[in-house]
């Protein structure tokens, strides 16, 4: 198909130099989890609101697939654009205003993550939005896939992070949902639809975020337990004994402690003896009596931590537990749980499954997948990690052999478990292409025809992130 038209009207919108085609698209080509790969008709990159609506309404009235993208860091093959028109929105990156005296920020989608947090941080407050791929990753993104990572626990994922957003839709509209309030009970929640869509059914391209306190100190900590549920049993203990203030919860199997030995061999273990259960727990203290170091140098949210985890050991609910002393220390036990995907390309191929249960399910699902898994591959090594704290495994591994098929069996089977227990088979990475099998195989059949419907009441010619979620 000549799409000659489409090109030279596009370069009208934005420009000769923000229209990107042939080679200089490869950056545009492919994902992350590089599992996913195309090529693209073109990249556009718009500047406003207005020439993503116009690039829309252009692609609608030509019926020409558009695929919109943020940073890139997605896992499950949702940027795919094979023949489609891209829209980048990396130039769309004006943090607008900070209004520290409403706690919110109004930032544009293609603000990196860690640029928000710095910008922030200047009025002592944070976007608690952190996981490993913050430095590229970018807000609309964010909100599109509603992204978790560590801190959910605490703060919740990204729709609930976020107050309002400004939305182009299929045909070139810009609906305007930029509140910036907490009580709206003005019609449904248009801001939730596309929060989490994918961009599927608009593109989001600014946003009034939430903003919090930054806590004045942390109390962090490795603490190995004897299972996974007295894991969790703590958990719900130190919630209680700070009143909620836990971050991160963060569970790190004995395998994935092995590998990160090998990965970076001047580093560390997190205990002197080697543990099948070791999590990381952070708990953030905002108030001044909890953080200003007493005369002795001690900071209370810290002795507080110790002492919980000292009668926790008294109980036999701990077996080996320690406290970070200084920044230093709590850096490089974060590094170790930052470090996962990097421990995942130790060896390749790697089956990477991100599924959710409730939390005291977590022991439950581990036994019934592993056990799958090695029915299926008895030489499959498992590399797993988890936000324990909110249910999200991140299970992961290598088989014995590169088999497509052996693959697809051992994610297809740790899904079936997931589903068993009352999961889900996608936590916090979207669907994209990479689960639209798992879509179709355990979604509820009427769920998914009321998407369809929503689908294709909002995109009545399918043009925007096609064969993308919905099956």
């Amino acid at each position: 198909m000549d799409h000659t038209e489409t090109l030279t009207r596009l370069e009208q919108i934005v420009g000769p130099d923000r229209l990107v085609t042939g080679a200089d698209m490869a950056r545009w080509s492919t994902d992350w989890s590089g599992e996913v790969s195309w090529t693209p008709l073109a990249v556009a990159r718009p500047d406003t609101v207005e020439e993503v609506a116009a690039i829309l309404r252009l692609a609608n009235d030509q019926q020409v697939p558009v695929v919109p993208v943020s940073g890139n860091t997605g896992m499950a093959g949702g940027t795919r654009a094979e023949g489609a028109v891209m829209i980048s929105l990396d130039r769309m990156s004006r943090i607008r205003e900070v209004r520290p005296e409403a706690r919110i920020a109004v930032a544009e989608a293609g603000v990196i993550l860690a640029n928000l947090h710095e910008a922030v941080e200047a009025h002592e407050l944070i976007f608690p939005l952190f996981f490993g791929a913050r430095g590229s990753a970018m807000l609309g993104g964010a909100l599109s896939t509603n992204a978790g990572g560590s801190n959910v626990l605490r703060y919740g994922n990204a729709r609930a992070l976020c107050l309002g957003v400004e939305v182009v839709t299929p045909t070139g509209e810009v609906m305007n949902l930029m509140s910036a309030l907490h009580k709206d009970n003005s019609g449904y929640d248009l801001r939730d639809l596309v929060i989490g869509a994918e961009g599927t059914l608009g593109i989001i391209t600014a946003a009034v975020v939430k903003l919090f306190p930054k806590p004045r100190a942390y109390a962090t900590a490795m603490i190995a337990t004897e299972t996974v549920s007295d894991a969790v049993a703590l958990l719900y203990e130190l919630q209680a004994e700070t009143g909620g203030a836990v971050e991160a919860f963060e569970y790190m199997p004995g395998p994935y402690i092995d590998a990160h030995l090998t990965r970076f061999p001047d580093a560390r273990p997190p205990f002197d003896a080697r543990h099948e259960v070791n999590v990381l727990v952070e708990v953030g203290a905002v108030a001044e009596r909890d953080a200003i170091p007493r005369p002795d140098g001690v900071v209370p949210i810290a002795a507080h931590l110790e002492r919980v985890l000292e009668r926790a050991f008294e109980k036999g609910q701990v077996q080996d537990a320690v406290v970070a002393q200084n920044e230093a220390q709590r850096g490089e036990m974060w590094a170790r749980r930052e470090a996962a995907a990097e421990l995942a390309l130790l060896k390749l191929p790697f089956v990477d499954n991100d599924v959710a249960v409730r939390p005291d399910l977590m022991q439950e699902l581990l036994e019934r997948i592993e056990m799958r898994a090695r029915a299926l591959d008895p030489g499959v090594e498992f590399l797993n990690v988890a936000h324990l704290g909110d249910g999200n495994l991140h299970f992961a591994g290598w088989p014995s052999s590169p088999d497509p098929a052996l693959m697809k069996a051992i994610s297809r089977a740790v899904e079936e478990e997931v589903i068993a227990l009352g999961g889900s088979f996608s936590a916090e990475h979207g669907v994209g292409v990479l689960k639209s099998a798992a879509m179709a195989a355990h979604k509820d059949p009427v769920a998914l025809a009321v998407m369809g419907r929503i689908k294709a009441a909002l995109d009545p010619n399918g043009i925007l992130n096609p064969g993308k979620v919905i099956p």
